[in-house]
């Protein structure tokens, strides 16, 4: 495959990856919306639109395998592709984690007035600030950014640690209703998850950009 139509193919791939990541954020918008206003039909159709961000999974995975088939790539070249199927897994998750939360507004019965959910739907919000900037670097390539995006991780967990301790105190004062609050536990922990998909795609940038993958754990980016 000549050089010009290789470059050209990272180009489609880039941009099928950019699409995907906008069909991801829109599910991310709804499932806020859904959970901010407990509209039951729209948590209904995130829950049910799988198929749409799966199919886009397979074309942009056969598209990453073709890339590999079809030429022997540059050793950047091929960090790119490797980094993209890892964000690629990502990206699908965000999209599960949106549905599983919208599967559990649907068939649930949370308790509306309970200000848990209002701190629910504020780390949401921030899970996805933090999707969305990991994106933006995706396209940028801007490392320093990367590397606020892991950091901002941190705040996302220290809401979701404040939300564990609210719902626990909820659940003592009022243990009849132990298992509305436990939904309200399993929604948060898949919004602490969407931060760590996030933190792991800024992750997979900076290894694009300077083939090293970073160990959150010891903090080395």
């Amino acid at each position: 495959m000549p050089r010009k139509i290789f470059d050209r193919e990272i180009a489609n791939l880039i941009s099928q990856m950019t699409d995907m990541g906008n069909t991801v954020d829109q599910r991310i918008e709804e499932t806020i919306a859904a959970l901010r206003t407990m509209d039951l039909k729209k948590a209904a159709d995130v829950a049910n639109s799988d198929n749409e961000i799966d199919q886009m999974e397979h074309n942009i995975e056969k598209l990453c395998m073709n890339l590999i088939a079809l030429q022997q790539p540059l050793a950047s070249d091929l960090r790119v592709i490797a980094a993209c199927l890892k964000i690629l897994t990502d990206m699908e998750r965000e999209a599960d984690q949106c549905a599983d939360i919208c599967e559990i507004l649907t068939i649930g019965e949370l308790n509306t007035n309970s200000l848990a959910i209002t701190h629910v739907v504020q780390m949401m919000e921030a899970a996805r600030e933090m999707f969305r900037n990991a994106m933006d670097v995706f396209l940028s390539r801007d490392l320093e950014a990367a590397r606020e995006v892991c950091l901002s991780d941190d705040n996302v967990d220290s809401m979701f640690a404040k939300i564990i301790l609210e719902v626990c105190g909820i659940i003592t004062e009022n243990p009849s209703n132990v298992m509305r609050e436990v939904d309200l536990l399993f929604i948060s922990k898949y919004v602490e998850r969407m931060g760590d998909h996030a933190t792991n795609i800024a992750e997979w940038v900076i290894y694009m950009e300077t083939g090293v993958h970073p160990d959150l754990n010891t903090k080395e980016m």
